[in-house]
């Protein structure tokens, strides 16, 4: 019964410790971790604004989910129907705008000549009257007062016409300016819409796997899919780069001063447990927290970086860190 006894209290004791899968310390200068693998680079497709007059953009064509792709790959294909449809409509307002434009040109040609042979006009009344006032300086007081009021009025006619011609050239040169700006905005918002149309075609920078994000605007939260519409601001998909691959793990706080950056480690995939895969410590994290909702350990979170790139990791894959 004594032994009986003994050998449960220890089987116990062994239960308890295993309970701790991500966690275990093999002696006393060896430390077991569990994490999962990650890509050190990795690209997101957040969809911008495309100018001021689209925020949502409709999808189709989509590559598949977890498909290998490679630097330049398209991805994803927006729908350029509305941006082609405000081309159009803007090339015609732009047609439009230019006649304006022409028209205003002549009418303008048309009212400086009008101006200038009033002015002509009112100058040779001007030199009339002077003439005639000069040749009544020998008729009488009476009549070279008359010749002299005569003289003033086509004086001032004269400085009238003057005046309402250099206004007009100010007023002329500010609806020509108006217009032409309009024009300008016209030509730079069909040129901008332009220049949209590649940006339609989403391509990746880096090689890797392609990762489609979840439509938080579906009620059943799936997969974004072809003929679905996406905002700006959100996030249609992800490219993690294969080549360089880390860990996302954790050490626990009786054992953090117990690691160091650049410390060897040595990464063992779950499924390919033989296989040792040489990493080193990238970065520790300076703040403690709960391992988990439910537990009362506390663990400092660890990045391993892994050395050289095979194709065999894959983001996602669960691992063991050994810190040598």
């Amino acid at each position: 019964m004594a032994f009986f006894l003994l050998f449960l209290f220890f089987s116990c004791k062994n239960s308890v410790g295993s309970d701790d899968s991500k966690r275990r310390i093999s002696d006393g200068s060896t430390i077991i971790e569990t994490g999962e693998l990650a890509a050190i680079n990795s690209v997101s497709f957040v969809i911008p604004r495309y100018g001021r007059h689209w925020y949502q953009m409709k999808i189709i064509g989509l590559l598949n989910h977890g498909e290998i792709v490679k630097k330049g790959d398209s991805i994803a294909q927006l729908d350029p129907g509305d941006i082609n449809k405000f081309i159009l409509d803007q090339e015609s307002n732009l047609e439009t705008q230019l006649a304006v434009l022409e028209k205003l040109y002549v009418e303008q040609e048309n009212r400086e000549q009008e101006s200038e042979s009033r002015i002509k006009n009112e100058l040779a009344s001007f030199d009339l009257k002077k003439i005639e006032l000069e040749a009544s300086r020998f008729e009488s007081d009476r009549l070279r007062r008359i010749k002299k009021l005569e003289f003033d009025q086509a004086e001032i006619n004269l400085g009238k016409e003057k005046r309402i011609y250099e206004q007009s050239k100010i007023i002329n040169a500010n609806d020509l300016k108006i217009q032409e700006i309009r024009v300008e905005q016209i030509q730079k918002e069909i040129e901008n819409a332009k220049d949209l149309l590649p940006m339609l075609t989403l391509r990746t920078p880096v090689s890797g796997v392609f990762q489609i994000e979840i439509n938080r605007q579906n009620a059943n939260r799936s997969l974004y899919r072809i003929g679905d519409n996406i905002y700006a601001g959100n996030n249609l998909g992800n490219v993690p780069e294969l080549e360089f691959m880390k860990v996302n793990t954790q050490v626990n706080e009786t054992d953090f001063l117990k690691i160091n950056v650049n410390q060897k480690v040595a990464v063992r995939l779950d499924a390919l447990p033989k296989v040792i895969f040489e990493g080193e410590v990238a970065y520790i994290g300076k703040l403690c927290r709960l391992k988990d909702q439910k537990s009362r350990q506390r663990v400092f979170d660890v990045e391993v970086r892994i050395v050289e790139p095979d194709e065999r990791l894959k983001p996602g894959m669960t691992v063991s860190c050994e810190f040598l």
